[in-house]
């Protein structure tokens, strides 16, 4: 597995524990994150802090990452893109839902907070 693949494991790990602090310190301090559930951009850690710890608060929370969707290329050495499907599940009023999700990130390994840019949104459904 590339050192960016460990990145987004790490990214999986944090969402399956709820581990905010360490979803927050993947961000770098001038990542955009354009999440999968809200309609705003975020640009500060205190904005993408916010934004987990509402996601994190969900009942029965996990994301499960489809291992055959996922596209790695690096830009250099240090720049990698990753993109790919997930799928989220929480329970809303005791009922389990399921969103398939579509990401994309910028991993810049040479920084200490890797993710320089997340992208995920809901797959809509098809005609």
């Amino acid at each position: 597995m590339n050192k960016a693949m460990n990145v987004l494991q790490a990214w999986i790990e944090g969402i399956n524990t709820a581990d905010v602090k360490k979803l927050i310190n993947l961000y770098d301090e001038n990542a955009v994150l354009i999440p999968t559930f809200s309609n705003r951009l975020l640009n500060t850690k205190e904005k993408i802090n916010e934004y987990f710890e509402k996601v994190g608060s969900k009942e029965q929370l996990s994301i499960t990452l489809h291992d055959n969707t996922v596209i790695t290329q690096e830009i250099t050495n240090q720049l990698f893109t990753l993109t790919g499907i997930y799928n989220w599940r929480f329970a809303i009023d005791g009922e389990i839902f399921n969103f398939e999700a579509r990401f994309s990130y910028l991993i810049d390994l040479s920084k200490e907070n890797p993710i320089v840019n997340h992208h995920s949104s809901q797959i809509p459904r098809t005609l």
